[in-house]
């Protein structure tokens, strides 16, 4: 049997007829695979959700990679270099290997993350525009590393793009660029902002909903 690299949590829909869709959860530094459950359950009953949990122990948590700060502060921080990259390939052999074990649509994956998970779902849709049908993004960016590629196969490529006006650990503004980003290469870019800090509310949550059951429909 195929096996998944990173330790997840699998939830399959409530009528699992053949090959269905899904979305792969990314959580944010120093949480887990449980921690976007509850956002996850609020999407269409007919997705497979795949939760992965971050490869490196933090804080009674996870982390996708450690944080370079070496611009400034928290709000200018970048990837880890190296961390990045191994999270980046863990989560490519991972969304490959789960799609052969839960016999999912391979043509209608989607990505979500929130900060951490955003950043890094950002990133690996500019690496494989091809490998997803549609990215929600909430309170990350792009990172250096991934700002500058322009990859075929992003046009028209649905991003839901969401910040908080009151976060202090990634600015809207760093949101703001990363949708702008994204619209210059083509991609068909949502962005919204809430008035909240490093979270994601119930107005957000009811737009990302609302995005995710038009990509589905």
């Amino acid at each position: 049997m195929t096996e998944i690299p990173l330790e997840h949590v699998h939830v399959a829909p409530d009528h699992d007829a053949g090959s269905a869709p899904a979305v792969f959860v990314l959580h944010g530094r120093g949480a887990d695979e449980e921690d976007l459950l509850p956002v996850a359950e609020s999407l269409p009953d007919d997705l497979h959700v795949i939760s992965l949990r971050a490869p490196d122990p933090l804080q009674g948590g996870y982390t996708w990679y450690e944080l370079d700060l070496s611009g400034g502060g928290l709000h200018e921080s970048q990837p880890h270099a190296a961390d990045f990259r191994r999270s980046l390939d863990l989560i490519d052999e991972s969304v490959a290997a789960a799609t052969e074990v839960y016999d999912l649509d391979a043509d209608r994956i989607g990505l979500l993350g929130f900060s951490q998970g955003a950043i890094t779902s950002l990133s690996l849709l500019l690496e494989n525009p091809d490998t997803y049908d549609w990215v929600v993004g909430l309170h990350g960016y792009l990172p250096d590393s991934h700002a500058d590629l322009a990859p075929d196969g992003i046009e028209g490529k649905p991003v839901f793009v969401g910040a908080g006006t009151g976060d202090r650990v990634i600015p809207d503004s760093r949101s703001e660029a990363a949708a702008d980003r994204l619209a210059e290469l083509g991609a068909d870019v949502t962005y919204e902002t809430y008035a909240t800090g490093h979270g994601i509310g119930r107005e957000e949550l009811a737009d990302v909903v609302a995005f995710v059951e038009a990509r589905l429909a």
